[in-house]
């Protein structure tokens, strides 16, 4: 049924438990994974300073480094447990370009049949303020989501 699994990584231990019912998944149904990870450099374009723009292009540097570790240790487990897979890394630069839209655009261009996503579950006020990639998949989601809830 799912052949082309994507799984959206954060090195959070919500994407964590994520990534290891994605691989369950992935030997259940003999499918091939896909690793995403975005990188969100919205908040070096908002510090922007003319006076310092090197500053911009080592955070840049920094979060591109981060998100490559966050990868390469979530490629790490899935080939551990014997499945194939690939990994991405997406960058969300514009201001007002979401997360979750990089997501669904990788989903839909690969293509896969089912993302897979953690999400911590966030009700009330805390969502509202810190929003949530996980939901803005599931809206935008032209392809099946698997949600894994975080503790």
């Amino acid at each position: 049924m799912y052949k082309q699994i994507l799984v959206a990584v954060d090195g959070s231990e919500t994407s964590n438990l994520a990534l290891r019912e994605a691989i369950k998944l992935a030997k259940d149904q003999k499918a091939k994974l896909r690793l995403i990870h975005v990188v969100d450099e919205t908040p070096a374009y908002l510090m922007m300073d003319a006076e310092a723009p090197y500053l911009v292009a080592d955070l840049q540097k920094a979060l591109q480094a981060v998100g490559q570790k966050v990868l390469s240790t979530c490629a790490d487990v899935v080939r551990e447990a014997g499945i194939e897979a690939d990994t991405t890394l997406k960058t969300a630069k514009a201001i007002g370009q979401r997360i979750y839209e990089e997501i669904e655009e990788e989903a839909t261009r690969w293509p896969a049949d089912l993302i897979v996503i953690g999400t911590h579950g966030r009700r009330g006020f805390r969502r509202l303020i810190l929003g949530s990639v996980a939901e803005g998949v599931t809206r935008i989601a032209t392809k099946p989501v698997l949600l894994i809830r975080g503790f």
